[in-house]
């Protein structure tokens, strides 16, 4: 799999997927590592998302990279969500505000700590449009080292001002939704085999792998985290992850598959 200036350009999101199933995540961890896959998403709002994933990790965390959130309006809150967090990965590499909440309280204590070299890098996350002009005001603000939001072929606002700023700033860029959020509604119709043939040559055998390819074919992008709770699903999403990528034709054709 190719890596980028994240780690693996293919991760494992933790939303809506085991909970706080230790031995589910277990199962599923193992398949992203055999996989290739290095980075890990989750938050505080994913139930007990990050204790199993960080059960899961237990003895591995070499050459992983963890990417959590902190996701409350309180300070004193945030910096107990922070010290749960060290307790179940030992450190955090990407320590993300999520959805933009109380973003300028925390930004201060958030750098401190990367200055100390207890977090690596420090991002903010929104998944709504409707929220990208705050996002672009706090990237502009020139702390953040990463950004977090949603593309796919039904979703492309961030195309139209996030994704330069990102690459004018040197900010990583992390996707989120790449399948359209909740319930993946661009996997509930599936493209024939024939349909997906033009696609083969770019190693795509599935419409998940096609949709995961159109987002890392954009080289803004650094990291892709479609969550699922199935190793098997782990193991074709991370395939999508490793070159030829797709020109402006396949990108294109894939767009109209998503339109059908």
């Amino acid at each position: 799999m190719e890596s980028r200036t994240l780690g693996s350009v293919v991760g494992l999101g933790t939303y809506a997927t085991f909970e706080g199933d230790a031995a589910r995540a277990r199962t599923v961890v193992d398949a992203a590592l055999g996989a290739g896959t290095t980075s890990f998403d989750s938050s505080p709002m994913y139930g007990g998302a990050e204790g199993a994933l960080g059960r899961a990790l237990e003895g591995r965390r070499q050459g992983t990279a963890v990417a959590t959130k902190i996701w409350t309006p309180r300070v004193d809150e945030g910096r107990r969500q922070y010290e749960d967090q060290r307790r179940f990965f030992e450190r955090v590499e990407i320590e993300q505000v999520h959805n933009l909440v109380a973003w300028e309280a925390h930004l201060p204590w958030l750098a401190e700590e990367r200055d100390a070299g207890r977090i690596d890098r420090i991002g903010v996350t929104h998944w709504s449009a409707g929220s990208f002009r705050e996002l672009e005001r706090a990237l502009r603000g020139g702390r953040f080292d990463t950004v977090q939001l949603p593309l796919n072929p039904h979703e492309r606002d961030a195309e139209q001002r996030l994704l330069p700023l990102a690459e004018e700033l040197g900010i990583a860029v992390i996707v989120m939704r790449p399948f359209g959020g909740t319930g993946a509604p661009l996997l509930r119709r599936m493209p024939s085999a024939a349909e997906l043939a033009p696609l083969r040559d770019f190693g795509v055998e599935t419409w998940a792998q096609a949709l995961l390819k159109w987002v890392l074919s954009d080289q803004r992008v650094d990291l892709v985290i479609p969550a699922t709770s199935r190793p098997e699903r782990v193991a074709e999403n991370a395939a999508a992850g490793s070159p030829p990528w797709f020109g402006p034709e396949e990108r294109a054709y894939v767009e109209r598959l998503a339109r059908i």
